[in-house]
């Protein structure tokens, strides 16, 4: 009976293609040569850098049978991928930091076993060219160019496809190559979700307020520097002597070189500060709040803080607990000296990326690429990350063709 209804459903399906005009009919038949290689070892496997536990550089393995990504949700697309940004959190994810936390967010109801994360991609930055849409996705088309910053709990953008929600991405800048525009959406989102979510800055309430970035010559900070400048603000940045004309040249008003000697002491004989960005963190803490502007609403956000440690090291209910009695005991310290202590945490946001690419087209924000590397180089890659010290990003080209 069930053949039965097959072949008539099937008929119907073939009757129904016939008779209705070309541009009434689904995609996927005005379109029966799709985008994705169509063999059916193409559309289950394809080449990726893995990593099967964690560890050292050691643990990277190329292979040409990663699973392909598969759309789950009606508000995923498939992105093939051209260009990919390598961070630091990329060198500590593949340690295994973060992994408790992690592991609860893909699997929330603990139904799987631990490793099951394995094999796992590394990589937050993409990007690329779109080649699959959920039936959900409205704002954006297959071979429409994209970036994107990826959540660390999703498979990575080190391969030659992923999938990810439509809220995710953004269509990428014009002025922008692929290696270029990989360089921008992690430090851009995580920048955007501590001076915006968690700062409370906004293009329209920015001009002349003084800010603070500890630490400005890291991706985030550079992008911070000239996010802040785009919108009137006034930036001092510390970093060391050597990277002062670096930043300069992004727009930072004032720096103070930190390997002079203590860094406090210049700045404490400067303006107070309406917001510090403290991306060093350690003893920062200890000195940093008494800049800031008292009983005037002035915040300071780190986005060094010990969340994801604390959940590795104690697990994620004694981890959280932890985590959340800190937060809460110097947020009160700090608040009746008239100052507001918060955390920034990165967050994927398309709609941010939409924002941040009207400024890049703009010309207010260029992309700082600090070396680029073929995806055979993958190794080498995160070897350049994990010395530290670049003044831009790190890019791997997967592709170089088009779409």
């Amino acid at each position: 009976m069930s053949s039965v209804r097959y072949l008539t459903n099937r008929r119907l399906l073939l009757n129904l293609s016939k008779s209705v005009p070309e541009h009434r009919l689904p995609a996927w038949l005005r379109h029966p040569c799709r985008l994705i290689r169509s063999s059916s070892r193409a559309m289950t496997v394809m080449p990726a850098w893995v990593i099967d536990k964690y560890g050292s550089n050691d643990v990277l393995r190329f292979t040409n049978n990663a699973s392909f990504p598969v759309i789950n949700y009606p508000n995923e697309v498939i992105v093939k991928v051209f260009a990919a940004g390598l961070n630091p959190l990329d060198v500590s994810m593949r340690g295994g930091y973060g992994s408790s936390t992690m592991a609860i967010k893909r699997d929330p109801m603990n139904i799987m076993q631990s490793g099951t994360e394995f094999p796992l991609i590394l990589g937050r930055d993409v990007s690329g060219v779109i080649m699959e849409c959920g039936l959900d996705v409205k704002y954006f088309k297959e071979r429409d160019e994209v970036w994107a910053a990826i959540p660390p709990w999703k498979q990575g953008s080190l391969a030659e496809f992923v999938v990810l929600s439509a809220n995710e991405i953004s269509h990428k800048p014009k002025s922008m190559s692929h290696t270029e525009a990989a360089a921008i959406p992690y430090v851009a989102t995580t920048a955007w979700s501590a001076l915006v979510n968690t700062g409370g800055l906004r293009k329209d309430n920015c001009v002349k307020k003084r800010v603070l970035i500890l630490g400005g010559s890291g991706g985030v900070g550079t992008f911070a520097i000239q996010m802040l400048k785009a919108w009137g603000a006034h930036v001092t940045v510390t970093c060391s002597h050597n990277a002062e004309r670096f930043v300069r040249d992004l727009g930072a008003d004032h720096v103070v070189d930190y390997t002079a000697g203590p860094v406090e002491e210049p700045l404490r004989l400067l303006e107070k500060f309406d917001l510090i960005l403290d991306n060093i963190g350690g003893d920062t803490e200890r000195w940093a709040l008494g800049l800031l502007k008292p009983w005037t609403g002035a915040k300071y956000v780190t986005l060094v803080t010990p969340f994801l440690l604390n959940t590795d090291r104690l697990g994620i209910a004694d981890g959280m607990m932890k985590t959340a009695a800190t937060v809460a005991t110097k947020a009160i310290k700090h608040l009746v000296k008239g100052v507001h202590y918060r955390w920034g945490f990165f967050a994927p946001s398309g709609p941010a990326l939409d924002e941040i690419r009207e400024m890049v087209d703009a010309g207010q924000i260029r992309a700082v690429v600090e070396e680029t590397f073929s995806f055979s180089q993958v190794p080498q890659a995160f070897e350049k990350v994990e010395k530290g010290h670049a003044r831009g990003k790190t890019v791997v080209e997967i592709s170089k063709g088009g779409c």
